[in-house]
C-alpha cells in the first residue's frame, strides 16, 4: 500500500483543546507529513478565525475535522491507538518512543486497520483514564531541563515520524501475498473493547471479584493487561462468551452444556 493511501488510515484526535490557534497549527503539521483526519473532543472554541489563520493553507483539514463530545466516540473503529504524555503515571502503560510509535502505526495502517494518535490538552495533557484507552503511551524524548512542547510541534513529531515509516515501507522490497485475513482473526476495535471492559467489570462485580468501593486499579490493570495482546474478533467472542457463561452459573441459572467451536 502506498504511503498516500495508508495515511488516509490514521487519525490525529485532539482532546479538549483549549487555543483555536494550536487547532489551526496542528492542521498545518498534519498537512505537512500527509495526514488528513483530524478528530477534535470537546474544543473550547472551533471553528475560529484563530485556527484559519494559523493554519496556513491546512484550512481543508479544518473543514473536513469531525468534532465529537468525548474521546470513546473519537476512537471508535480504531483497532491501535497511541496517546501523547510528558508525565509518568503510577501505573505505567507500555512506553514507546515516537520512532517505534511510527513504525507501529503504519504496520497496522498497512494492514487496512484504523490507527488513531491521541494528544491531550495543552495545559495537563491526557488523564488517566484517558491514556487507559489507549494501547500504548508515547513519551517524545525532549530536554529534561525545558520538556514542555507546543501542541502543534509534538503532533509535527509524531507525524513526521509516521510519514518517514511510510516512506520506508514504499522503498521495501514487497512481500509475498498472503491470504485475506479471515473476519474472525481481525482485531476488534477500540469501541468493542470498551464494550467488553464494561462487560468485564458487571461481571466481576457481581460475583463479588470486584469490590465497586474498593477496586484497587484492578480495572485498569486489566486494561494494560488486555491492551498488551492484539485480541481478535474470534477471541473476543470467546472472552465475552465465557463471561455470560460465568453469570450464568453464578446466577444457579441451568442450562445445557454443548460443545464449544473454538
Amino acid at each position: 500500500m502506498r504511503a498516500s493511501t495508508l495515511l488516509q488510515n490514521i487519525r490525529v484526535v485532539l482532546v479538549n483543546t483549549s487555543h483555536p490557534g494550536n487547532i489551526g497549527g496542528v492542521a498545518r503539521a498534519m498537512k505537512n507529513m500527509g495526514l488528513s483526519r483530524l478528530v477534535l473532543v470537546e474544543p473550547r472554541q472551533f471553528p475560529s478565525e484563530e485556527a484559519v489563520a494559523r493554519a496556513s493553507g491546512a484550512t481543508d483539514i479544518l473543514d473536513s475535522a469531525q468534532v465529537v463530545s468525548c474521546l470513546e466516540e473519537a476512537l471508535a473503529g480504531c483497532s491501535l491507538a497511541f496517546g501523547t504524555s510528558a508525565r509518568e503515571r503510577r501505573i505505567p502503560w507500555p512506553l514507546i518512543d515516537p520512532r517505534e510509535c511510527g513504525v507501529a502505526a503504519v504496520q497496522k495502517a498497512d494492514e487496512g486497520a484504523e490507527v488513531a494518535l491521541v494528544f491531550g490538552r495543552e495545559h495537563a495533557g491526557l488523564t488517566n483514564e484517558e491514556l487507559q484507552r489507549c494501547h500504548f503511551h508515547v513519551h517524545i524524548p525532549s530536554d529534561p531541563a525545558f520538556s514542555s512542547l507546543n501542541l502543534a510541534a509534538a503532533v509535527q513529531v509524531l507525524t513526521y515520524e509516521v510519514r518517514m515509516a511510510a516512506l520506508a515501507g514504499e522503498n521495501a522490497p514487497v512481500a509475498p501475498r498472503q491470504d485475506a485475513i479471515e473476519e474472525g482473526d481481525q482485531p476488534v476495535t477500540a469501541d468493542e473493547m470498551e464494550s467488553f471492559y464494561g462487560h468485564l467489570e458487571k461481571s466481576l462485580v457481581e460475583i463479588g471479584f470486584l469490590d465497586p468501593a474498593s477496586p484497587r486499579h484492578l480495572m485498569t490493570r486489566l486494561r494494560r493487561l488486555y491492551g498488551r495482546s492484539e485480541v481478535t474478533r474470534l477471541e473476543m467472542n470467546i472472552l465475552r462468551g465465557i463471561l455470560t457463561e460465568t453469570l450464568k452459573a453464578a446466577r444457579g441459572e441451568h442450562h445445557k452444556r454443548g460443545k464449544t467451536d473454538v
